[in-house]
């Protein structure tokens, strides 16, 4: 069985040929959900695409939606960090749009991860890692502890986002931008403000 011959340590391995091809598989993944829902995406043609052999697929990974996952987990980790610049810029307006650009470029890939099957599960991984990553951020504020307001910005900028990728006609991404840094920010901000002037 294919299974038998996964192996999780390839996961943070530092073997070149290792890491090419991870590497390798997670572009094809990316270029064919360019393409074509993930549903309809294959192995095999993961394998192809990878330039790889098909039981070569499995000492990576067990199955395709672990490939996913895998790739879920460096994106989200990339899309807290931008949402962190924005939690603690000075310059909300150019971070807000930094953020939206991220996303814009790699739309096919977050359409995919947050309005999918698996998008009730990517909400809650992208709160376990805002949770981790807030645990090491400094307070920055007396009465709103870190950890809440790194999630309830989190959790908010992915309701917005996958909001944004579901519509058949998508505002343009300075627009979400600006709602971004009204909707989801101002109030944060405010609350801050009005209890630091207290």
């Amino acid at each position: 069985m294919p299974n038998k011959i996964y192996r999780p340590h390839f996961s943070t391995t530092s073997d070149a040929r290792v890491v090419r091809t991870r590497e390798a598989l997670r572009k094809a993944m990316l270029d064919l959900l360019s393409t074509k829902p993930f549903e309809q995406i294959t192995i095999r043609e993961l394998a192809a695409d990878a330039g790889i052999g098909y039981t070569t697929f499995f000492r990576h990974h067990p199955t395709k939606e672990s490939l996913l996952e895998e790739i879920a987990t460096e994106e989200i980790r990339q899309l807290i960090d931008y949402t962190l610049v924005t939690f603690n810029a000075s310059d909300t307006d150019t971070a807000s749009l930094a953020l939206c650009q991220y996303v814009d470029q790699h739309r096919t890939l977050w359409s995919t991860l947050l309005t999918g099957g698996a998008a009730s599960a990517l909400r809650d991984e992208f709160v376990r890692v805002a949770q981790e990553v807030a645990a090491h951020t400094p307070e920055q504020s007396d009465w709103l502890p870190a950890e809440f307001g790194v999630i309830l910005v989190a959790s908010s900028t992915i309701e917005l986002l996958a909001w944004w990728l579901r519509q058949d006609d998508p505002m343009p991404l300075e627009k979400i931008a600006e709602i971004y840094r009204r909707a989801v920010l101002g109030p944060v901000f405010t609350l801050q403000e009005n209890a630091a002037e207290a």
